[in-house]
């Protein structure tokens, strides 16, 4: 009994150690995408009453959690019955992703005034106290929820294939682990982003002057790195969606690795994100041109 208890600690041990090497692994291969989740989440909970910004963090984080409750059970599904799926999934997500940074943009840029007008009833709804904040709220989470889950899911992948060929367990472990991680990780920076204005005002009222430079410091950059948010948020949809698309089609990977490998070194990494995000854009640009033709063709019948 006791050589087969030693034995048992032996392969638990053996198991464990497994699990630490795969999960830094993964997380060193989704480290762009987690930057990309970031980005995304803090742009799409701003915006919102500085009482409710925790709510609706903690609201999409919920969401998260339930995406990876989703997600790493139908991973382990695909990767063992149908490991042939996994790519075809993850360029429907990318073309989504292009698709939404895509329809931003045009009604950003092509329908000003509507989108104006939608701003500034946004603004209204944030300011006033009569309107149901939560209400106004919800179109906000479902989006940021339903990002977080194209993205979860490429996380997820990413993962997947990292420990592809490993016993079940491991997979499991290690799989659960950067789920955790990752999501905690996102929404806790998340959180202290969005919260960085009250940290700002906090500071500005204390009484040693080094605290009030600090904190005034925060506030006049808070909008700041808000708006660059929103930026890098929008640029993360072409950026991730592309570079799914463009490692879904060989042809087109292969295309760009040719053309970038003469460039070499950070340029050449440039040059890649560079090409990833013009066929984000031009993907975004053709889904969204086949979903308006397809609302017209409706609304004629």
């Amino acid at each position: 009994m006791a050589t087969s208890l030693l034995l048992l600690l032996d392969d638990i041990a053996t198991v464990l150690d497994d699990v630490s090497v795969l999960t830094k692994v993964a997380a060193k291969k989704t480290a762009g995408v987690l930057g990309d989740d970031l980005a995304l989440n803090a742009q799409q909970v701003s915006g919102v009453k500085a009482n409710r910004e925790l709510p609706v963090v903690w609201a999409v984080c919920k969401g998260s959690f339930v995406n990876k409750a989703i997600l790493v059970p139908a991973a382990l599904v695909i990767g063992t019955w149908l490991p042939w799926l996994v790519t075809p999934l993850l360029m429907i997500g990318g073309a989504f992703l292009c698709f939404e940074g895509f329809e931003k943009l045009a009604h950003k840029f092509l329908h000003k005034d509507e989108h104006a007008a939608s701003t500034t009833a946004h603004e209204q709804a944030v300011a006033s106290e009569q309107v149901d904040v939560v209400a106004t709220e919800k179109a906000k989470i479902k989006g940021a929820v339903r990002t977080d889950f194209i993205l979860s899911a490429e996380i997820i992948a990413i993962t997947l294939g990292t420990v592809q060929g490993q016993p079940f367990v491991t997979q499991l472990a290690v799989l659960a682990g950067i789920a955790l991680v990752m999501t905690v990780g996102v929404y806790g920076l998340v959180a202290g982003i969005v919260k960085l204005d009250d940290a700002g005002l906090y500071l500005s009222e204390r009484e040693g002057a080094g605290s009030r430079a600090l904190g005034r410091g925060i506030l006049a950059a808070a909008p700041w790195l808000m708006k660059g948010l929103s930026i890098a948020g929008t640029a993360a949809m072409f950026l991730v969606g592309g570079g799914i698309l463009v490692h879904g089609v060989p042809a087109v990977g292969h295309a760009i690795e040719a053309w970038t490998s003469g460039v070499g070194g950070f340029a050449g990494g440039l040059a890649s994100m560079g090409a990833s995000a013009v066929v984000g854009i031009i993907a975004g640009a053709l889904v969204l041109a086949v979903v308006e033709v397809v609302k017209k063709l409706r609304a004629k019948r």
